[in-house]
């Protein structure tokens, strides 16, 4: 899609959803022997949630499978809408958008596989990761630059910000409070 036309889209976001497995995490599982899971998360994510409360961009977690990991995680990131064992995940889209009173125009979602497609389609911008299924990228409307689990949130807030004109503003904002600059 043409960087015009992404740029509009991008404008009209609200709403970022994003899939978990493969997007904020590169799509591996860790089993130890007594059955425990471990998942890797960038920490650059937390600094893409952080800026998107600043910029009033609501986020939502919808996750094809069940992991205490992923509670933990939006726990810290301090996503209120998580999602989990969705396999439709369109329905949880249109009814997070929904309940927020927001037509999916405003909405991006962010995903990399099979069950992700009909999300990516709907949505006003359909994102799939750099190393997404073939099926998610010949769909989506933008490809991050970013793998799964290297920091794609905090690359599609910083968009979604930009594009709105928010983000240097609210850059200097936190230097004055974080560094009293």
């Amino acid at each position: 899609m043409e960087a015009t036309k992404t740029n509009k889209k991008l404008k009209k976001i609200k709403l970022l959803a994003l899939d978990v497995d493969g997007v904020l995490t590169n799509g591996s599982i860790y089993i130890s022997s007594d059955g425990s899971e471990m998942k890797q998360f960038s920490i650059e994510d937390s600094t893409g949630a952080a800026f998107a409360r600043s910029g009033d961009i609501e986020l939502a977690l919808i996750s094809g499978r069940y992991s205490k990991a992923t509670d933990i995680r939006s726990e810290e990131l301090k996503i209120k809408i998580c999602h989990q064992g969705v396999l439709n995940k369109l329905d949880y889209l249109e009814k997070i958008a929904s309940d927020m009173s927001l037509s999916l125009d405003e909405v991006a979602y962010v995903g990399d596989s099979y069950v992700d497609v009909p999300p990516i389609k709907a949505a006003g911008l359909g994102i799939a990761v750099s190393d997404a299924h073939p099926v998610a990228l010949e769909v989506a409307d933008f490809v991050s630059s970013s793998m799964g689990g290297e920091g794609v949130l905090l690359e599609v807030v910083e968009l979604i910000l930009k594009s709105k004109g928010q983000f240097d503003s609210m850059i200097k904002e936190m230097e004055k409070k974080v560094y009293n600059v």
